[in-house]
C-alpha cells in the first residue's frame, strides 16, 4: 500500500502511533464487541462448543476491509478461551523455518493470530496444511540427496488467519479453516454506538448529534470513527469547552479536510479533476493521477475504492467516469449525458493513449 494511505485521517490502516490508543479502547468480551451481528453470533456458538467439549475451536478466517475488528475478534476469542495468544503476520514469515519455530513453541490450546495471511511464504503455507489438520509438521535436516524429515508433533491450538484479499488464499489453506467470517462495513448507527463507547473511555463528553456527526463520516469503520473522535475531541478542548455537538464536529472535521461524506483532500481531488478537467470521463487512470499530482498506484488504491462503494465514480472498460451523483456532491450541475459510459461525447479522447 502506498505511504499516502497511512497519512490520511481517513485512512483504514492502523498508524504507527494508533497501537496504544486502539489497545484500550478494544472490547475484551464478545458481549462488548459492537456490530457484525451474525459473525458475533456465529463465533459464540463455535466457542460455547469448544468450550463445552473441552476442546481447543475451530481454526477460524477473518476476512475484510481494514480496521472493522479481525484483530479484535481475534483477541476477544483468546479471552473467551481462556488461553494465551500469539501475534505475528503473514510477511514477517518468509521460509518455512520461521513459522516451525513459531510452531513448535506453541502451548496447548494457545491462540495463533496469523495477519495478512495471504501474504505469507509459499513453502510456509505449505507447511501450514499439515499443522492445521494433523497438529504435526516435518523438519528437514540436511540438504541434498541425504535430506532427512524429522516429524514434529504439535499440541492443539487453534490458528485466527485475517485478510483484507482473500481472494489470494489457495483454496487448500482457505478449505481447512473451520469458520469463515467475512467483515462487513458498519451501519452509521452502529458507528455512533462505537463513537459513544469510546467517548466514555476517553472521557469525552458528546451528544447524539455529535456522534451521529462523526459517525456519518466515518466511511463505515469503527478505526476511522475512533481517529475522529480523537482529532474533534482535539479541536472542542482548544476551540470550545470540551463538549462535542454537531456543530463542534462539523467545524473540527472541517479543519481536517473531511466532508460530510467522509471525503478527504485526495478523494475530492480525484473527483475534481475527473469532473472538470476531463467532463466526467471517461479518462485513463494514469492521465488521472498526472492531473491530480498523485502516483497511479495512489489514485488506484488508496482514492478509488471509497469512491466506487460511494457510488462516486465507476471504473470502466474506456476509463474513469463520474457518476450522477459526484456532480451533486461538488455542487456543480451535470450535463445531461454524465456518468453514461456508453456516451461517446463524455471521453477526453486521451484514455486510448493509455489502453484503460
Amino acid at each position: 500500500m502506498p505511504s499516502e494511505a497511512a497519512d490520511r485521517l481517513v485512512g483504514p490502516e492502523a498508524e504507527t502511533d494508533e497501537s496504544a490508543v486502539e489497545a484500550a479502547l478494544r472490547p475484551k468480551e464478545l458481549g462488548e464487541f459492537i456490530g457484525q451481528s451474525k459473525v458475533r453470533e456465529q463465533l459464540d456458538l463455535v466457542l460455547k462448543a469448544a468450550r463445552q467439549r473441552q476442546g481447543t475451536a475451530d481454526h477460524v478466517l477473518l476476512s475484510g476491509a481494514p480496521g472493522l475488528g479481525k484483530t479484535t475478534l481475534s483477541m476477544i476469542i483468546a479471552a473467551e478461551m481462556g488461553a494465551p495468544i500469539r501475534i505475528t503476520s503473514g510477511p514477517a514469515i518468509q521460509h518455512a523455518g520461521d513459522l516451525a519455530a513459531i510452531l513448535s513453541s506453541l502451548q496447548e490450546g494457545e491462540i495463533l493470530f496469523l495477519d495478512e495471511i495471504h501474504r505469507m511464504s509459499r513453502p510456509a503455507e505449505e507447511m501450514l496444511y499439515m499443522a492445521m489438520e494433523d497438529f504435526r509438521v516435518d523438519v528437514i535436516v540436511g540438504k541434498g540427496p541425504g535430506a532427512t524429515a524429522i516429524p514434529l508433533e504439535l499440541p492443539p491450538f487453534t490458528l485466527v488467519g485475517a485478510t483484507t484479499r482473500a481472494g489470494l488464499l489457495p483454496p487448500p489453506l482457505r478449505d481447512r479453516f473451520g469458520f469463515t467470517a467475512h467483515m462487513e462495513f458498519y451501519e452509521p448507527a452502529e458507528l455512533e454506538q462505537v463513537v459513544h463507547r469510546s467517548a466514555r473511555l476517553l472521557d469525552v463528553r458528546t451528544d447524539a448529534e455529535g456522534a451521529a456527526e462523526i459517525a456519518g463520516r466515518s466511511r463505515g469503520t469503527p478505526r476511522i470513527a475512533n481517529r475522529l473522535l480523537r482529532r474533534v475531541r482535539d479541536y472542542a478542548q482548544v476551540k470550545a469547552d470540551g463538549v462535542i455537538d454537531r456543530e463542534i464536529a462539523s467545524r473540527a472535521l472541517g479543519v481536517y479536510e473531511v466532508d460530510e461524506r467522509g471525503l478527504d483532500r485526495l478523494d475530492r481531488a480525484v473527483l475534481g479533476a475527473l469532473v472538470k478537467l476531463f467532463g466526467g470521463g471517461p479518462v485513463g487512470l494514469s492521465t488521472l493521477s498526472v492531473a491530480v499530482g498523485e502516483e497511479r498506484e495512489t489514485v488506484e488504491e488508496v482514492a478509488e475504492p471509497f469512491l466506487v462503494r460511494e457510488g462516486l465514480l465507476a471504473r470502466t472498460p474506456r476509463g474513469r467516469i463520474a457518476t450522477p451523483a459526484a456532480w451533486d456532491h461538488l455542487g456543480l450541475a451535470r450535463p445531461p449525458q454524465a456518468g453514461r459510459p456508453s456516451d461517446p461525447a463524455a471521453g477526453s479522447g486521451q484514455q486510448g493513449l493509455f489502453g484503460e
